[in-house]
């Protein structure tokens, strides 16, 4: 469990690429690599403080991702259908803002470790002409060990590209926290889950 974490955790720091991609004649995975220019440059640019300014690095955590980020659809997705749907609406929007705080922070977390990795995307498998969701393959090339395969899943709304899951060397971001959620939700509700989240979030900061 800890080397998917760290795997995820390295790829936490591609997550301005969050639903950034708008629909244009280039594509989403034209506009992906470009955004990754884009961060990659921004991390090199302040490397030197992201570990002694955290106040700098949870802006560009906040200005990037949760603006473009399918937070509904993951809050959604990251539960079980059944506790989802009791969930009144008082408590869905309670849980999406723990939940957005717990992924803003792990995003920030990550950005502070940034060490040189670069990204390479794939074209879309069968184009993304007419679809409505695509998955866009990518490599995280490192120079400390061997490359990680990432697939993005995003879903377009209106004409904007929005993420709501990524892929891990096989190992999904909404699924690892699914499992997480699964053991707190087997001893009370979702109540009790974002009682814990609260108070995670709350001793880290949030």
């Amino acid at each position: 469990m800890k080397k998917i974490v760290s795997l995820i955790a390295i790829v936490f720091s591609f997550w301005g690429l969050f639903g950034m991609a708008m629909a244009s004649e280039g594509g989403p995975v034209d506009m992906l690599q470009t955004l990754a220019d884009k961060m990659i440059a921004n991390l090199k640019a302040n490397k030197a403080t992201l570990k002694t300014n955290p106040s700098l690095v949870y802006s560009l955590a906040y200005k990037i991702v949760v603006p473009h980020a399918d937070l509904d659809e993951m809050s959604k997705r990251v539960l079980p259908p059944k506790t989802w749907n009791s969930a009144t609406v008082g408590q869905r929007s309670q849980f999406e803002s723990e939940f957005t705080t717990l992924l803003v922070r792990t995003y920030a977390s990550a950005l502070a470790d940034y060490t040189d990795q670069s990204v390479r995307f794939y074209p879309v498998r069968g184009g993304y002409a007419g679809k409505n969701t695509v998955r866009v393959d990518s490599q995280i090339v490192r120079t400390d060990g061997p490359s990680i395969n990432v697939n993005y899943r995003l879903v377009l709304r209106g004409t904007e590209w929005k993420l709501y899951d990524m892929t891990v060397e096989g190992v999904s971001l909404l699924e690892s926290f699914r499992s997480q959620f699964a053991d707190k939700l087997s001893q009370g509700n979702i109540s009790n889950l974002i009682s814990d989240l609260k108070q995670h979030n709350a001793q880290n900061g949030g």
